[in-house]
């Protein structure tokens, strides 16, 4: 019975068009990344992720991985030049925090 709810909910977005445009549209889904990570730390993750709240990490990871896709070549070397200096500073402040956690887990 709840199948055939999800199913019929699904079927009808499909025909609002509300899967139309979605970022990945039409590319493999690489979930190798969400299997190599232990099922107790998935769970932490989805409950943050629930409640509204995801690590630091998370949010530059996403960040990072927007900022890459959004290429502007109509603005030139400029903007290009932006992008990069932007991608940079995220990936060192990512590259702090792990450091940082990194850091802490050898005090334990």
């Amino acid at each position: 019975m709840f199948r055939t709810a999800v199913e019929r909910l699904i079927q009808e977005a499909m025909r609002e068009g509300k899967f139309e445009d979605l970022r990945g549209e039409g590319r493999p889904v690489d979930l190798r990344a969400y299997f190599e990570t232990p099922a107790e730390v998935r769970v932490a993750y989805a409950v943050l992720q629930s409640a509204g709240l995801v690590p630091r990490e998370v949010e530059l990871l996403r960040e990072i991985a927007e900022t890459g896709l959004t290429p502007s070549p109509e603005f030139g070397d400029k903007n290009e030049s932006d992008r990069r200096r932007r991608i940079q500073h995220l990936r060192l402040e990512l590259d702090l925090l792990a450091e940082r956690n990194k850091s802490a887990g050898c005090r334990e």
